[in-house]
């Protein structure tokens, strides 16, 4: 008897210890927006580390397409370690085309570059573009993917942290912190000075469209050079922002906040207080400074006429009749430019890149009362356009290689 009593305290043990570990899983935090304080933010000193500000930094969130910076740590890591290349082509499966809602629009069975699916995914946030270098990474399984993505933000430090997906498509399971983003945010910028660049891309053009970066503060905010973008209904309005002045560079990370505008306004609130307590007295020199830069990137590396303008299709088509010249009869078309110096740069860069060819820039008519130009280079092999573009494309320049003789339908991009 007294030993039927012992099993059967010990099985009355076991359940009270069952029970007890089901209390505390329900009593954990769980990423409610109704349960969780209204927003998440922090402020770190990217050399430091130090952090100059926090709220509810460590509360459980989810990602959205913030995760695409994970997705792209692990690019970056593979082109450091010459695992992959940026022409490398990557497979498109069915699950990845038929991802929702923003995506590239590459086709089943078709094949995209790792350099595009990098511009997808920091310009447009392309679900498509992430889940496709997620496969790619991950032997065709993103599951696997997921789980490689959580090692690696373990190791970085991000302990609170599981990805599920790639993309940061809604997944109850994929959890972050302001925290964790903010220490992601700042390894992306130490661990990869060269492709760093990349997040501030204010534009490219992919099968002959041309994809604008969401990111609102790298034109509004003087300074900032990047990062990314995230939305959905459960996670809110999400912002990672790397600004750099007088020589100080500040991560800022923005969770759950309830618009777009309200989410930027607190980044640049936030980012200003930090630049006003690093920098002291020379913080308004940083600022203009910053904003002068900041004008003069803009100026140089933005087309500002849409792609879909008739005025480009009427250029393009001159492009394409510029096929004459033998056996380099290829033509760089270089996008369109508010001023006539920065189209000179752009030509200069390509003519230079190509190793000769012939410079073209057309003054363009605008609906506004400025003028903007259209420059190309004609008269470029085949190999030296591929090569060209490439290279300008990698530095976020507009760049398309045409094809002589082949019209609009035929336009391709040269990393391609």
């Amino acid at each position: 008897m007294a030993r039927e009593h012992g099993i059967l305290g010990a099985r009355l043990t076991k359940i009270a210890v069952a029970l007890c570990a089901l209390a505390i899983l329900a009593l954990a935090p769980k990423p409610s927006r109704a349960a969780l304080p209204p927003m998440s933010a922090v402020m770190i000193d990217a050399k430091t580390g130090q952090t100059l500000y926090s709220q509810n930094a460590n509360a459980p969130r989810y990602p959205a397409s913030l995760t695409k910076l994970m997705t792209l740590y692990l690019l970056f890591e593979a082109l450091r370690d010459n695992r992959i290349t940026l022409n490398e082509m990557m497979p498109v499966s069915v699950h990845a085309a038929s991802v929702e809602p923003v995506k590239l629009g590459a086709r089943p069975g078709s094949r995209i570059t790792v350099q595009e699916a990098i511009l997808g995914m920091v310009t447009l946030s392309a679900n498509d573009a992430a889940t496709i270098a997620g496969e790619f990474l991950a032997g065709g399984d993103e599951t696997r993917f997921g789980a490689l993505m959580t090692l690696k933000a373990h190791s970085l430090g991000m302990t609170h942290t599981v990805f599920h997906n790639a993309s940061g498509l809604p997944d109850p399971a994929q959890v972050t912190t302001a925290h964790d983003l903010a220490i992601l945010a700042r390894r992306l910028v130490e661990d990869f000075p060269e492709d760093y660049h990349y997040f501030s891309t204010p534009s490219f053009v992919f099968h002959g469209r041309l994809i604008n970066n969401h990111d609102h503060l790298l034109k509004s905010y003087p300074g900032a050079d990047g990062m990314k973008t995230g939305y959905t209904n459960a996670a809110g309005h999400n912002l990672v922002t790397s600004a750099v002045r007088g020589g100080v560079r500040l991560i800022g990370v923005v969770m759950a906040a309830p618009s777009n505008s309200y989410r930027d306004h607190q980044m640049a609130m936030m980012l200003d207080q930090g630049f006003a307590d690093e920098l002291g007295g020379n913080a308004r020199i940083a600022m203009v400074n910053a904003a002068t830069a900041a004008r003069q990137a803009q100026a140089e590396a933005t087309p500002v006429v849409p792609a879909s303008d008739p005025t480009v299709a009427q250029a393009r088509r001159q492009i394409a009749s510029n096929a004459s010249l033998g056996r380099a009869d290829w033509n760089l078309d270089l996008g369109n430019y508010s001023s006539k110096s920065a189209a000179y740069t752009a030509l200069r860069i390509a003519r230079r890149e190509a190793q000769g060819g012939v410079v073209h820039l057309v003054t363009l008519r605008t609906k506004s009362r400025h003028p903007a130009w259209h420059a190309w280079v004609a008269a470029v092999s085949e190999n030296h356009a591929h090569a060209t573009c490439s290279a300008m494309n990698h530095y976020g320049r507009t760049c398309v290689a045409v094809r002589p003789g082949a019209g609009r339908r035929n336009r391709e991009i040269a990393e391609r």
